[in-house]
């Protein structure tokens, strides 16, 4: 017999055996869960996932057809540090999202249908250190705080999307990025973008790939430009030409650090231009 008041070894066995078996009950379905991690990949999940750990630190849900994250859900999961939504069909429901998961370090949002960013949409991941948001090609605009209380961002990932402008200022005033990839985005050829060369080549920040960040840049005809605020980036003192940008091509070496801003082909184009109305030419 066993002392008075000490559990019995059969007892002992029972309550390990019920805690594994609520451990494998608390597991969602067609997922799979070990310590602290949750893999429901390419389950061809519709929803979020109900019954998911409180205590889960990890949470994969690439490879499904998810469109919705619910704030309230996500927010049980207060410890979550990694949550991987790649491949899914995310759109426009973003903002204030992941009000209570503050301690997410790494965010994966990429292959989705992602329009925009605002700041709202990841204003409270202050520990934020990854996140990738490539491969949404319906992405058309990041608002210039976006990523104002992100201090902590060391990798962003937007290539691949339908950016065509990004502020300086948007990247450049997080102090710990050092890795920035902007493949195969259509980008407009303007001042702005210019200002955005010389950054990268100012900057510390890495730029993923050897060969050109965009091949291509979007650029109004040359019969629009003098009509047309900030398209066209310099103009003769005399007002009789302007220089236009025909090819921004963003040349990576195999550092990946940009060496120089001789990174745009020019073209000097002289139209005729009635002298009287020569003085509304100005940047």
């Amino acid at each position: 017999m066993s002392p008075p008041g000490r559990p019995r070894p059969l007892t002992l066995m029972f309550l390990l055996g019920m805690g594994m078996a609520s451990e494998r009950i608390n597991c969602p379905s067609r997922c799979s869960c070990q310590y602290l991690e949750v893999n429901c990949t390419g389950q061809q999940l519709q929803e979020f996932p109900v019954a998911i750990p409180l205590d889960t630190r990890q949470l994969i849900l690439a490879a499904n057809n998810v469109s919705y994250l619910p704030a309230v859900e996500l927010s049980f999961l207060a410890d979550l540090v990694y949550l991987d939504c790649s491949k899914n069909l995310l759109g426009d429901d973003l903002d204030f999202t992941f009000i209570g998961v503050a301690k997410l370090v790494y965010l994966d949002l990429s292959f989705n249908n992602i329009t925009q960013v605002t700041f709202s949409t990841f204003s409270h991941l202050l520990s934020l250190v990854v996140l990738k948001i490539s491969d949404n090609p319906n992405l058309v605009a990041i608002e210039k705080d976006a990523f104002a209380n992100n201090t902590w961002l060391r990798h962003l990932d937007v290539s691949r999307t339908g950016l065509t402008f990004l502020d300086t200022s948007t990247v450049q005033d997080l102090p710990n990025l050092r890795f920035l990839g902007l493949s195969d985005n259509l980008w407009h050829c303007n001042c702005s973008f210019l200002d955005f060369i010389t950054w990268m080549t100012e900057s510390n920040v890495h730029f993923p790939g050897e060969g050109c960040v965009s091949s291509t840049c979007l650029l109004p005809a040359p019969a629009d430009l003098c009509g047309t605020e900030g398209a066209f980036c310099s103009l003769s003192q005399n007002f009789n030409s302007w220089r236009c940008a025909t090819a921004c091509q963003l040349c990576v070496p195999p550092s990946g650090v940009v060496q120089n801003t001789d990174r745009c082909s020019w073209v000097t184009h002289t139209p005729p231009i009635d002298p009287g109305q020569s003085g509304k030419h100005s940047l």
